[in-house]
């Protein structure tokens, strides 16, 4: 087991709604780590509550880390952003920083694969439709055929993380070909994974079902839009648990309406909760859930194991399971922090200078 830094502080500014559990405090004070707790909803909240902090935790969206606020924490050496999406993390800014940014994916990885298959069947075999007919005692099967079937079909994979991974392995009594696109992700990898790694416009193009497992950044933002989705087959189908504005909604809203694909399913959107009057809600093509995707009955507890165990690698200056900004990895984590008799020196800084991440232990 590596060294902690001994007064490392950490500062947990976003609950999300969340009781922290005794057992958290308990682990952190066990391994010297001075533990803060603030839901800091302000910039000036966020300087008082983690000002001297060298450790940011976020257990949820909240927004409060948004556009300058990090010159708020000018002791901050690493940001933990529990769960998957860091769109509500200034993450070029925290590299440019030299400041880590660590996730924790594999907390939401089993419930949104789960959700992402069960969107394709809901889509496929049209269940929503069905559910309604049978509810209006409508029981006459021929204008409810499913859409196509999935064996032997094409699964299109934007993004190659931990929850891709996940609906390839449980998709995979299904004998579909499987493609993915992902600029950060080899070929050798994806095809260990039985995948074949083929470029955005191909894959677009030759899926029957195109599956979207992107962060929220610049560069994904409305990501598919009106010239992706007329790249797309008739018969295709678009499916999103990732972030809803990865796709132009109004593009998407023609796409249904005209045939240019054949159907959706969603669990994010651009503005949520949707407006009354979103036209993907007057839609039969689309079926919609409300961002739950990443929600499983052990879920919370998962979510604050793998925080903590992200915590505590960062404590021990080694690499956490998943950091977002890996460009860092080698280079900066953790300052010492600045004791005098056993305090911390307010404001201080480390004599001892940036600390190499080590490599995390083989599990």
């Amino acid at each position: 087991m590596g060294q902690v830094s001994k007064c490392l502080k950490v500062s947990l500014v976003d609950l999300d709604g969340q009781t922290v559990p005794d057992w958290v405090r308990e682990s952190l004070d066990q391994e010297g780590i001075d533990f803060v707790v603030r839901d800091c909803k302000t910039r000036e909240e966020l300087s008082a509550y983690a000002g001297d902090a060298e450790v940011v935790w976020l257990f949820g969206g909240s927004r409060v880390l948004l556009g300058g606020n990090l010159a708020a924490v000018p002791r901050c050496r690493a940001i933990l952003r529990t769960g998957s999406g860091t769109d509500n993390v200034p993450v070029e800014e925290a590299t440019r920083r030299q400041i880590l940014v660590a996730n924790t994916p594999a907390a939401i990885s089993d419930g949104v694969s789960d959700h992402l298959i069960a969107l394709l069947f809901a889509v496929t075999r049209r269940v929503t439709e069905l559910d309604r007919a049978v509810r209006l005692g409508k029981w006459k099967q021929t204008p409810f055929r499913p859409l196509n079937a999935v064996q032997g079909r094409t699964l299109g994979l934007v993004g190659f993380g931990h929850i891709a991974r996940d609906v390839v392995r449980k998709l995979s009594g299904f004998e579909m070909r499987v493609l993915a696109h992902d600029p950060y992700v080899g070929a050798e990898t994806m095809a260990a994974h039985g995948v074949t790694a083929i470029s955005f416009r191909d894959l677009l193009a030759e899926s029957d079902y195109v599956s979207l497992h992107v962060p929220l950044t610049t560069e994904t933002r409305h990501l598919i839009g009106e010239r992706e989705l007329r790249l797309m087959k008739p018969t295709a189908i678009l499916l999103n648990t990732s972030r809803g504005p990865v796709i132009d909604e109004a593009a998407l809203v023609r796409a249904l309406r005209e045939g240019w694909i054949a159907a959706a399913g969603l669990d994010v959107l651009e503005n949520e909760p949707p407006a009354p009057d979103n036209s993907l809600l007057e839609l039969d093509n689309v079926v919609l859930t409300p961002h739950i995707a990443g929600a499983c009955a052990n879920g919370v507890e998962i979510r604050w194991r793998l925080s903590v165990e992200t915590v505590l690698a960062l404590a021990r200056r080694q690499a956490p399971r998943s950091l977002v900004n890996g460009e860092l990895r080698s280079s900066i984590l953790l300052r010492e922090a600045s004791v005098v008799n056993g305090e911390r020196r307010a404001g201080g800084t480390s004599t001892a200078g940036p600390l190499p991440v080590q490599p995390k232990p083989a599990s």
